[in-house]
C-alpha cells in the first residue's frame, strides 16, 4: 500500500484477528494512507436489509468518504473510483459461497470498473464457509445475467474470493482485465468448514446469522423464486420454509426421499418481516446431520418438487425470480413438467462438468 492513495470495498465482517474493524485499523496507521470506503448492499457498516444500502455519507468513527457501490457497475461505477482520488482499491468481504449472494458480483463489478478506472486491485482472502471441495449446481445462462448472477459459474461455486477474482479476470475480464492481487490465506484447507478456522463469524447480511445458515443458503434460497417463505423474519432463515396452508405432509414426503446427511421436521412459525409477516405458518426446518454428505442444491430441488406435489398453494413468484436464481428456464419447466429430483438434477450435469474444468484452473488451496 505504500505510496498509494487506498479505498476499501468492505462491509462488517472486515475484521482482523482482534475482531477490529480493516477501517479502524487502517485509518489511524501512518503506513497506510486511507482515502475512502466503498459499500456495497446492506451498506459499509450493515445496516441496511436486503434490497438496501446505505447511501453516501461521511463515516463517524474516521470522517472517511463512504461511496455506495450497490446496483453501480461499469463507468459509473469506475466515475465513482475516479471521483474518490483512490489509486488503489482493496476488497475485503466474507462471501457465503453461492452464486446469487451479491458480494461476489460487488467484486466482479468493482474489478471492471477498476480495469476502466486504470486503478489496481487487491482481493484479500477469507474462507468459503462451507469448504471449497465442490462446484454444486446449474450453471448460469448468460442471458439470465442479473445482480444476483452476472456470469457462468455454478450456483454453489465451491471457490474463495480470490479464486474467484483470478477466474473473472482471466475468463471474464480477459478483453479488458484489472491490474489485480490476491493475499492469500494461511492454514486453510479445501475440506475445512468455518468452525475449523477458529475465526469469529460476523453476520455477512442481516440473514445470514451463522455458518449453518452458510450451510444451506445456496440451495434454499430459492425459495425467494416461489411464494413459500424462505425463512425471512425468524431466528433461522433459510433453515424455516413455509406457507400459509402447508401441513405435515411435505416435511413427510421430503423425509421418504431419504437424502443424504439432512433430515426435514414438521415446523410452524411466524415471520416477524418479509413474507407472510406475522402470520402463523406450516412448513418444514431442515437439520443438517451429515456436512459432509450433504447436497445443499439437491436438497432444495428435493424440496421444490415435493412443496409443488403436497401444497396446491404452490407458485412461482410471477416475475420468474426462480430463474434468475437459478440461471436459466430447466429448473421451473421442468418442476413444471412433473419431473422429479433426479431428472432435474441431471439437467445441468453437462454445463456443471464444464466449468468445474475452468474452475479447477484457479484453485488456490489443497
Amino acid at each position: 500500500m505504500k505510496g498509494q492513495k487506498v479505498g476499501v470495498v468492505t462491509n462488517p465482517t472486515g475484521i482482523t484477528s482482534d475482531v477490529r474493524h480493516i477501517i479502524d485499523v487502517m485509518h489511524p496507521d501512518e503506513r497506510v494512507n486511507l482515502v475512502a470506503v466503498f459499500g456495497p448492499e446492506h451498506g459499509f457498516r450493515g445496516t441496511a436489509q436486503a434490497g438496501g444500502s446505505e447511501g453516501r455519507y461521511d463515516d463517524p468513527a474516521t470522517g472517511l468518504p463512504v461511496y455506495d457501490t450497490y446496483l453501480k457497475s461499469g463507468q459509473p461505477l469506475a466515475d465513482v473510483f475516479t471521483a474518490s482520488g483512490v489509486d488503489t482499491i482493496v476488497f475485503d468481504i466474507q462471501d457465503a459461497g453461492a452464486r446469487f449472494y451479491t458480494y461476489i458480483w460487488t467484486l466482479y463489478d468493482c474489478m471492471e470498473a477498476a480495469a476502466l478506472a486504470g486503478k489496481r486491485f487487491v482481493v484479500l482472502d477469507r474462507p468459503n464457509p462451507v469448504t471449497g471441495r465442490a462446484a454444486l449446481g446449474p450453471v448460469l445462462d448468460p442471458a439470465f445475467s442479473t445482480f444476483v448472477g452476472r456470469r457462468e459459474i455454478s450456483q454453489a461455486h465451491g471457490m474463495t474470493v480470490t479464486e474467484l477474482a483470478l477466474l473473472f479476470n482471466a475468463e471474464f475480464l480477459a478483453r479488458r482485465p484489472v491490474d489485480l492481487r490476491i493475499v492469500k490465506m494461511s492454514g486453510w484447507k479445501r475440506s475445512d468448514f468455518f468452525d475449523a478456522t477458529g475465526l469469529p463469524w460476523v453476520p455477512p447480511s442481516p440473514n445470514m446469522p451463522t455458518p449453518d445458515t452458510a450451510l444451506v443458503y445456496s440451495g434454499t434460497c430459492l425459495f425467494e423464486g416461489t411464494n413459500l417463505s424462505e425463512g425471512r423474519g425468524t431466528t433461522r432463515p433459510f433453515e424455516l420454509l413455509g406457507a400459509e396452508g402447508i401441513d405435515h405432509r411435505w416435511a413427510a414426503a421430503a423425509n421418504a426421499l431419504d437424502l443424504p446427511g439432512v433430515a426435514f421436521r414438521e415446523a410452524y412459525f411466524a415471520p416477524t418481516f418479509s413474507k407472510f409477516q406475522g402470520k402463523t405458518v406450516g412448513g418444514v426446518q431442515l437439520h443438517v446431520q451429515d456436512r459432509e454428505a450433504f447436497d445443499p442444491v439437491r436438497t432444495a430441488i428435493a424440496l421444490l418438487v415435493t412443496a409443488k406435489r403436497t401444497w396446491s398453494g404452490f407458485a412461482w413468484r410471477s416475475d420468474n425470480w426462480i430463474d434468475k436464481l437459478t440461471g436459466n428456464t430447466r429448473v421451473r419447466t421442468l418442476i413444471d413438467a412433473g419431473a422429479d429430483t433426479d431428472e432435474v438434477v441431471g439437467a445441468w450435469a453437462e454445463d456443471l462438468a464444464a466449468f468445474r474444468a475452468v474452475r479447477k484452473r484457479y484453485l488456490q488451496y489443497r
